[in-house]
């Protein structure tokens, strides 16, 4: 499974790209292309005030998150 992390970019700190694997920036529309086609089977997306965002499929780790804190 393809390790994929926010890069919080965007304002308020939304995620406009993310690293997925060994590459750094992809744009947030992409992002959730991939998802949505089933290339990234550990994540979803998610509706948010119109926009769509890739998150983690839920399980008891933190450290697999999107966003780590």
């Amino acid at each position: 499974m393809t390790k994929i992390r926010g890069n919080r970019d965007g304002e308020n700190r939304r995620n406009e790209t993310y690293q997925i694997g060994n590459r750094p920036s992809v744009p947030r529309s992409q992002a959730v292309r991939e998802v949505e086609a089933g290339k990234h089977p550990g994540a979803h997306v998610v509706k948010v005030d119109g926009r769509k965002y890739v998150r983690d499929n839920p399980d008891s780790s933190k450290r697999d998150n999107v966003n780590q804190d």
